[in-house]
């Protein structure tokens, strides 16, 4: 059986579909003159520390070449050679970038193009993952609920976000002058999304108008400031991990490392003892 169809039998995402199938190709691809069927473990991890030297691939991409070779492994040609999960990246942690709230006020506020605005602002406001904001489309809008119907998102679960209510006169701007069909953001084609690369590109560029190219910020950076932000203001994190879509609380709980309030008011133990020698 195919590797697609087998995916798309089981229920995953095209997306998921696309990134197994193309990893896979390039692995089949640096060992050309061997079979499939003679590709153990050990040749797997030559492959995945040739990709890292040589192209600098991060643990993202590792742990996606990892993920694609476990499952062919393992379903469509099982191999007793190959162990999934000795095949993963360690797991780093690294505190996400997230933009401040006078650094997004600055973002939003310097955009003049209706559908990048309408981009950046339901990004930053609902908390929606890039491919989630491809997507999404008109009718998983609620205007009169403010909520949206986030459909086959990461792991193939539904859930539903916040629609911010300041959003909705921008959305009604752009509607009347791109008119989409089915998806909200829609390519040249009518009735087929906006490429994601589009999407990156909208906001490489209206961060370089708002001055904030260094920062480096990305569509999952906005997604990252909404969840902290929420945080910040009083959300639970139980609440917020329902909005973002986790599977685990321990994905969420990230954000608590990234608080702004709380770390602005703790004191140290040693601004505490001078306070206390001052009053004596």
């Amino acid at each position: 059986m195919r590797l697609s169809d087998f995916l798309s039998a089981k229920h995953y995402s095209p997306r998921t579909v696309r990134n197994y199938v193309s990893e896979l190709r390039y692995l089949f691809g640096y060992y050309n003159d061997v079979s499939p069927t003679s590709i153990k473990q050990d040749d797997i991890v030559k492959y995945l520390i040739y990709i890292k030297s040589v192209h600098g691939v991060g643990r993202d991409k590792c742990r996606m070449v990892a993920q694609s070779c476990s499952f062919f492994f393992k379903h469509i040609l099982p191999s007793p050679y190959v162990i999934p999960n000795a095949l993963y990246p360690r797991k780093e942690f690294r505190l996400p970038d997230i933009l401040t709230t006078e650094q997004f006020s600055v973002l939003y506020n310097s955009i003049t193009n209706v559908k990048h605005k309408a981009i950046i602002g339901l990004l930053y406001g609902t908390g929606l993952r890039l491919g989630e904001l491809q997507m999404l489309r008109m009718s998983e809008i609620d205007s009169k609920n403010f909520q949206i119907k986030v459909v086959c998102g990461k792991g193939n679960k539904d859930r539903f976000t916040i629609l911010p209510k300041g959003i909705l006169e921008e959305l009604r701007n752009y509607y009347k002058v791109y008119r989409p069909k089915i998806y909200l953001f829609e390519g040249q084609i009518p009735g087929k999304p906006l490429n994601e690369r589009s999407i990156q590109h909208a906001i490489r560029q209206c961060m370089s108008q708002a001055g904030l190219e260094k920062y480096k910020f990305s569509a999952h950076s906005l997604r990252h400031s909404f969840a902290t932000h929420l945080l910040d203001s009083g959300t639970d994190i139980h609440t917020i991990k329902e909005l973002l879509g986790h599977s685990k609380i321990e994905t969420t709980m990230i954000y608590l490392h990234l608080q702004q309030k709380k770390r602005a008011a703790l004191v140290s133990p040693l601004d505490a003892l001078m306070a206390t020698q001052c009053q004596l």
